[in-house]
């Protein structure tokens, strides 16, 4: 579990601001909604929200205390609460988002039912692990190489559940 923002940060979460705002621009959620960011991390997509989409108001949550900490300090008119996406518990919002999340849910399918139980809209995106996210495709190539026990931390075929496009639109 990711739990250091500023490693997070210099990792990939420079490419989650890009992919926050045209995740927004595909949702074309109407504005003057309340949003809930699930499994908010550093602030990226509450960022683009705020940014882009003109909200009454967005909370982010997530189970990292210092992912929260920094997107406080990182995203002026966000709320953030610890939180966890299987059990949002009264939580309501009329658009819930989870941008880069699912692959790292235990039980992503509960998630998502807790997604559309506490919203009026829900959307969600992640990595292409598989193949689609060069930067990380290249990456865990290269570690295999190195090291061939690298493999059975290679996000690409650890995370089909949610990644692949069937699995991801059957979710």
């Amino acid at each position: 579990m990711w739990n250091a923002g500023d490693a997070y940060e210099r990792y990939v979460g420079r490419w989650s601001r890009p992919v926050a705002v045209e995740f927004l621009r595909w949702l074309a959620a109407p504005p003057g909604r309340t949003w809930l960011d699930v499994g908010c991390g550093t602030g990226a997509l509450t960022e683009a929200v705020l940014a882009h989409a003109a909200p009454a108001a967005v909370t982010g949550v997530d189970p990292s205390e210092d992912f929260l900490d920094l997107a406080r300090h990182r995203v002026p008119g966000g709320t953030f609460e610890p939180g966890d996406a299987t059990d949002l518990g009264e939580r309501t919002a009329d658009v819930v988002v989870s941008g880069l999340v699912l692959s790292f849910v235990p039980d992503p399918a509960r998630a998502v039912a807790e997604f559309a139980r506490v919203g009026r809209c829900a959307g969600s995106y992640v990595w292409d692990y598989a193949s689609g996210m060069r930067m990380m495709r290249l990456f865990w190539d290269a570690a295999k190489d190195v090291d061939p026990a690298a493999a059975a931390h290679d996000e690409g075929p650890r995370f089909t559940e949610t990644c692949l496009p069937d699995p991801l639109r059957a979710l």
